[in-house]
């Protein structure tokens, strides 16, 4: 006798359906999985077969064959052990209330029948939804986050029993139900506050104009000025996520692993900080089968790299394609992923080797080859993309030891959020959210200047030799100066203070 469940493959950020087939022919007892399994699915069978006996069901008699179709797509991880469960279950018991062609199964099994959590639930239910099914069956931990997803009957289950119970009629579980206004909860507070950075107000201002449009920074100055605190510090001046961008990084963060338990939705900005010693891999993503990286993990919020200049040179430069694009695509022999990577780039290094060639107080001791070398290693391009170059100087005695406290958090985060406004009723109707998305073409529609304007970008242009790329980024820089005034249109100070951004040697 024969059966089918369905459950799904996840494939970077999408999902798959597949069809788990189960059938039993009179040889000697064991199970076969075939459809091409890793080991974590290949090794479902035993954790199957314990689970069906503690459980008090019985294992058919005989050769078990799981077919898991498509057969040319690979199978990885251990949510396939419900469904394979499931199948095996009907092939010598009527489960009636069971509807084959709109219920979906996911989980793991404890050799005991319990069920285990498993990764990608909300990749799962939106191609569940998409896909026409009604019902989704996994694991109960897993079911805040799959109600997140509207229009899905979602039942979490604690073990096998329970799920085979109530196929067969002898319970009846509830949906599991949540109160969706209750996952967007209030924003979470952070120690960390603009009023309590000492100076840096010219610091400040470029962090505020990064947050409201989007642009990427690099901060430049002396150990100890203070640039990691204020890379830190800027989560808390970034706008609340909307709800489509929540649900873009929870989906990021539940494939990766990285979704906490506790917490069904990613609600607070993600601030990611790797260490210069990563890997191209690890910032960009991959594997055998490619997972998120750093890049992606920072999707909607901040990728700080701190001591810029010590990444080796072949790692920042994977980050080109992806500051330009707002995606990656990551290929590889078993197939290409795109993942979403649009996030705020804030990089922050020291001026040379031993950090003090731009401070006053403090005499440099390199050599004018070794600083050289030191800044050649990030390349032109790289750099060109970066819309924001900020000095970090030294803070002075006087304002470290007064009480006094700089304008707050909440008041820059009101600013930045009111131009975050500004853009969404801008680009209204296309995939946009801030001025740093726009395209060439979309900055000449939505950035036009006058005539006298336009005479101050032609002499910056001659004189700075700016590549086409840092004009069109000047003038976004300058829609977000614009925004942060409350000003309809871009005017001749905004421009001029887009330029003082950018780098003095270009």
């Amino acid at each position: 006798m024969s059966s089918k469940v369905f459950s799904a493959a996840l494939i970077g950020l999408d999902c798959a359906i597949v069809e788990v087939e189960a059938d039993t022919s009179p040889a000697l007892p064991g199970i076969f999985v075939v459809g091409l399994p890793d080991k974590a699915v290949d090794e479902s069978r035993e954790r199957v077969r314990s689970a069906i006996k503690n459980s008090g069901l019985k294992m058919p008699r005989g050769k078990v064959t799981i077919n898991l179709a498509p057969a040319d797509l690979k199978k990885e991880g251990p949510s396939y052990d419900l469904p394979i469960a499931i199948s095996v279950v009907l092939t010598q018991k009527n489960l009636k209330r069971i509807n084959e062609e709109k219920s979906l199964f996911v989980g793991e099994l404890a050799l005991d029948g319990q069920l285990r959590g498993v990764n990608g639930v909300l990749s799962i239910c939106l191609a569940a939804k998409q896909n026409g099914f009604a019902a989704l069956y996994l694991p109960k931990i897993n079911a805040k986050e799959a109600s997140l997803v509207p229009g899905l009957k979602i039942f979490g289950c604690q073990d096998l029993v329970e799920v085979i119970n109530h196929l067969a009629g002898k319970i009846t579980l509830a949906p599991f139900a949540i109160d969706h206004d209750k996952i967007f909860g209030p924003r979470q507070i952070s120690e960390l506050d603009m009023a309590y950075v000492k100076g840096q107000q010219q610091v400040k201002r470029a962090l505020e104009i990064a947050a409201a449009g989007g642009h990427n920074v690099l901060m430049s100055g002396p150990p100890g000025a203070g640039k990691t605190l204020l890379a830190k510090t800027m989560t808390t001046i970034l706008p609340e996520m909307a709800p489509t961008e929540a649900l873009e990084v929870t989906r990021i963060y539940s494939v990766s692993s990285l979704l906490p338990v506790e917490q069904p939705l990613m609600t607070n900005r993600p601030f990611r900080s790797p260490h210069h010693t990563a890997s191209g891999v690890a910032l960009v993503g991959g594997g055998t089968w490619p997972k998120p990286g750093e890049i992606s993990l920072a999707h909607r919020g901040i990728l700080f790299l701190d001591e810029f200049p010590e990444f080796p040179r072949h790692v920042l430069e994977n980050l080109r394609q992806p500051l330009e694009d707002g995606v990656v695509c990551v290929s590889r022999a078993a197939g290409t992923l795109h993942f979403p990577a649009k996030f705020i780039l804030i990089a922050a290094m020291n001026p040379c080797p031993c950090g003090y060639l731009s401070d006053p107080d403090r005499q440099c001791s390199c050599f004018p080859a070794a600083i050289i070398k030191y800044q050649k290693k990030i390349s032109g391009p790289l750099l060109d993309r970066i819309d924001l170059h900020v000095e970090v100087p030294k803070v002075k005695f006087d304002k470290l030891a007064d009480n006094q406290l700089a304008e707050s958090s909440e008041k820059i985060r009101a600013r930045v959020t009111a131009a975050r406004q500004c853009q969404l009723n801008r680009f209204s109707g296309l995939n946009i959210l801030t001025n740093n998305e726009m395209s060439s073409r979309q900055t000449k529609e939505f950035c036009p200047v006058d005539e006298k304007t336009l005479a101050l970008l032609r002499q910056a242009v001659t004189q700075l030799n700016l590549s086409a790329r840092s004009y069109f980024r000047i003038l976004k820089l300058a829609c977000t100066i614009a925004d942060l005034a409350n000003e309809e249109k871009i005017k001749l100070e905004h421009v001029a203070e887009a330029l003082q951004y950018r780098p003095k040697v270009e």
